[in-house]
């Protein structure tokens, strides 16, 4: 009996490391471009556009944000990038916060790293003209138009 037992539990395990393992092969990752804009002072505003390239396909997109603290000035950003742990082309809409070490800025060059709540995690680097200090915790929106 006890036998059994031990053998029906190992099935169960391995069931179930199984389905996650299918879950995680399904994952995938997206190209992403992004020219996102902010400005502010002590509230920063800001907004975009970008393109997801997914499976062969281009996705549009908008981005808009805000964020509170000490910001001050205005900058335009072209994000470059990818999209990591998409199943379908909507995954990329959603709310998204900073995660991890995100905005470092070093000459002129900006990075940051996004999740939403679906799991999908933008890695994102570009080029940042203008001049912004900000100190801020915000969030970015995504909607697919």
């Amino acid at each position: 009996m006890r036998k059994r037992s031990t053998r029906i539990v190992q099935l169960a395990l391995t069931v179930l490391l199984m389905s996650g393992l299918a879950t995680a092969a399904q994952a995938e990752t997206g190209a992403v471009r992004v020219v996102f804009t902010k400005g502010g002072f002590i509230v920063g505003v800001g907004g975009g556009r970008g393109v997801l390239t997914f499976r062969g396909h281009h996705y549009p997109f908008r981005v808009s944000g805000m964020s509170l603290g000490a910001t001050i000035g205005a900058s335009t950003t072209d994000f470059v990038g990818r999209a990591l742990n998409m199943r379908s082309p909507g995954d990329i809409a959603g709310n998204y916060s900073a995660i991890g070490a995100g905005g470092a800025l070093a000459a002129g060059a900006g990075g940051v790293q996004l999740q939403n709540e679906k799991g999908v995690i933008l890695q994102l680097h570009g080029v940042k003209v203008g001049v912004e200090l900000s100190a801020a915790v915000g969030g970015v929106q995504i909607a697919l138009e």
